[in-house]
């Protein structure tokens, strides 16, 4: 078949050769003649072209004859081409980039005239390699395996393809408008091919799947694709993420290559021992909530960090860490551990862990721990007790969490908390405590005891933390009366949280050099005079919000002690009908709350000195939510406010009901 143009028509002139190679035209002329005249060209009998599109002529008898045939509704191909001299090295890539472009079919023939206005130019196509006929189509389509790009739902920049096998089958992923990938692409054509709507297929390998690796990427340039990768399957569950670092643990001794290229994950088990869903990277491991059931067992040396939570893990071997030797971070809380879970030493043998966090497991008794543990966690567990060896060895530890568990006063020892010399923060939250348990340790800084049933505190109990900094005694059922007078006047608390009790009156004998009283939440009624006299230097914040307290409970030397101290005051939700008495000695005030109450009226003085010149420091003033008449307030009330954007006073509880 040949082909020729007669005045931008393509016209086909289709040869036959008789027995002794004799061309058809030759034939013709030794009889009459039949030649068809078109557009001043002579056209042989049987001569076939077209004029139009959809339409089709023919030479028959001298005459053309003409007819119209069906179109079928598709776009016309628009094949990239190459140079029109590549050189050697760039014929391979020709060929590969021809099978990763077209209209996801395989091609036909080996060459293709592309139909531009332009150019003439040819491209070379290949067709896809078939598989033998002798393979089931169950089995490859079982051990079919695709590439899966790092960034879930984004398809992949560069397809890789996996060499070796004998069988590929293209899939068809969305093409990506990138011109970094498009290295075969001609620069002068690039205007002119509107493909950005094709498919690019990747080509499926029946390849066995094989172990996870992870392959360093270089920082500043795009990874070249390796000669051999192997493939990996979509993951049912998330995609496993493996940020650039060092390898993964070879599971099963496999070695691991550490070529340059994307890490990939096998079809038929993500990894050996680490299901999809973690997280590595140079010193971690994280497999948070990925249904483990086992304990994996990991060799690496480089692994600092290894985080198991939320998790079914039931056993921890003896062995299951011993390939850890470097780790200082292991978290597996809210796994269902028990006391019957642990190989013997599993956690003594890790000499460098410093954090160790086993929340929400069922725990009844303290497990053998390495003294170079600096943290530990056993918050929500069903300890029982603790005894004199609980924390054998554990010198080194700085904060301790024993929160909810099932701890009173008969189960502690007072000798429990001895060997923690160095014991900064304790939190002991949520237990069934009557008392603030004996035998602290005096480095205490920190302690923490809200939701027990503590009701008295006694004396002595906390004369040895002497450096105790922060107390947190809220949602217990603490009496003013049942507070010994000197049960903590000794000590240096800067923080006391006495929330969520049963105070009718500001406690008495408060430690000296308090800086911030909790009080919300309680019954209180009064605040006595001189309570604050003896602090020094004062307090910096007095919360009283949620209580019953009346003007006539505040007096003007209740404030006494704090009038260069102070600068909040939580005075909201009480039962006050006008404004304290003792506010305007505050000199430091910033911010106070006085909304949720039952003011009427603010008097001249209440809050401003009308004879001062000075300005004063409060920057907020809550007074919504209450009866106050906005008509009815001297203008001169809050003249020493700087902004009035400071005074809030909508709405009011009048206005509330009307609304």
């Amino acid at each position: 078949m040949t082909g020729f143009v007669v005045q931008g028509h393509i016209c086909i002139c289709i040869c036959y050769y008789l027995k002794f190679n004799v061309p058809f035209y030759l034939l013709k002329t030794s009889g009459r003649s039949s030649q068809c005249l078109v557009n001043g060209i002579s056209l042989f009998e049987g001569a076939v072209w077209s004029p139009e599109p959809c339409s089709v002529c023919q030479c028959k008898d001298g005459a053309a004859s003409c007819r119209t045939i069906p179109c079928p509704a598709r776009a016309s191909p628009t094949l990239k081409s190459v140079a029109s001299k590549p050189s050697p090295t760039s014929v391979g890539k020709t060929s590969s980039k021809n099978r990763l472009t077209g209209n996801g079919k395989p091609p036909v023939g080996t060459e293709v005239l592309e139909v531009k206005p332009k150019k003439n130019k040819m491209v070379i196509i290949t067709p896809a390699k078939e598989p033998p006929s002798n393979v089931p189509k169950k089995q490859v389509k079982k051990n079919q395996e695709v590439i899966v790009s790092l960034d879930p739902g984004k398809p992949p920049k560069t397809p890789v393809i996996p060499t070796g096998p004998w069988f590929m089958r293209p899939i068809y992923f969305e093409h990506d408008d990138h011109d970094d990938d498009d290295y075969l692409e001609d620069d002068s054509d690039s205007d002119d091919d509107d493909d950005d709507n094709r498919s690019i297929p990747v080509f499926r390998s029946a390849v066995r799947p094989v172990a996870v690796e992870r392959r360093v990427i270089p920082p500043t340039f795009k990874p070249a694709i390796p000669r051999a990768q192997p493939a990996f399957a979509l993951p049912t569950r998330k995609s496993v993420i493996l940020p650039t670092g060092r390898p993964l643990p070879a599971p099963s001794g496999r070695p691991v290559d550490r070529g340059i290229g994307r890490p990939v994950i096998s079809t038929s088990v993500h990894m050996e021992s680490l299901p999809a869903g973690c997280l590595l990277s140079e010193s971690l491991i994280a497999c948070g909530n990925t249904r483990l059931t086992q304990m994996p067992i990991i060799k690496d040396a480089g692994v600092r960090s290894l985080f198991l939570a939320d998790n079914k893990i039931s056993k921890i071997p003896s062995h299951a860490l011993a390939g850890l030797p470097n780790l200082e971070w292991l978290d597996l809380s809210k796994n269902k551990l028990d006391d019957f879970s642990l190989g013997p030493d599993v956690f003594r043998n890790l000499t460098k862990l410093r954090r160790l966090n086993l929340d929400g497991n069922n725990f009844t008794k303290v497990p053998a721990l390495p003294p170079s543990l600096v943290e530990l966690k056993i918050n929500d567990n069903k300890l029982s007790g603790l005894t004199p060896h609980s924390f054998q060895g554990l010198s080194q530890l700085l904060t301790l969490e024993l929160e909810d568990n099932y701890f009173h006063d008969g189960n502690v020892s007072p000798l429990a908390f001895k060997p923690l010399r160095r014991l900064i923060y304790l939190r002991l939250d949520d237990n069934k405590f009557r008392a603030i348990p004996s035998g602290l340790p005096a480095s205490v800084q920190e302690l923490h005891l809200s939701d027990n049933k503590i009701e008295v505190v006694h004396s002595g109990l906390l004369n040895k933390t002497t450096n105790l900094r922060v107390l947190n005694l809220s949602h217990n059922r603490i009496r003013e009366d049942r507070i010994h007078p000197r049960a903590w006047i000794h000590l240096k608390l800067e923080y006391l949280d006495l929330s969520h009790n049963k105070l009718v009156h500001v406690p008495s004998f408060l430690p000296v050099g308090l800086r911030q009283l909790i009080l919300h939440h309680n019954q209180i009624e009064r605040i006595p005079g001189y309570v604050f006299g003896h602090l020094r230097p004062g307090l910096d914040s007095l919360q009283l919000s949620y209580n019953r307290l009346r003007e006539d409970g505040i007096n003007e030397v209740s404030f006494l002690g704090l009038y260069n101290s102070l600068t909040e005051l939580l005075l909201d939700h009480n039962q006050l009908r006008s404004i304290p008495r003792g506010i305007l000695q505050l000199k430091n005030l910033q911010h106070l709350r006085l909304n949720h109450n039952y003011i009427s009226y603010i008097t001249m003085n209440s809050l401003c000195d009308t004879t001062a010149r000075e300005d004063s420091l409060l920057v907020s003033v809550h007074l919504e939510y209450n009866l106050i008449d906005r008509r009815l307030i001297p203008p001169t009330a809050f003249s020493c406010i700087k902004t009035y954007q400071s005074v809030l006073l909508r709405p009011q509880r009048y206005e509330e009901q009307h609304e």
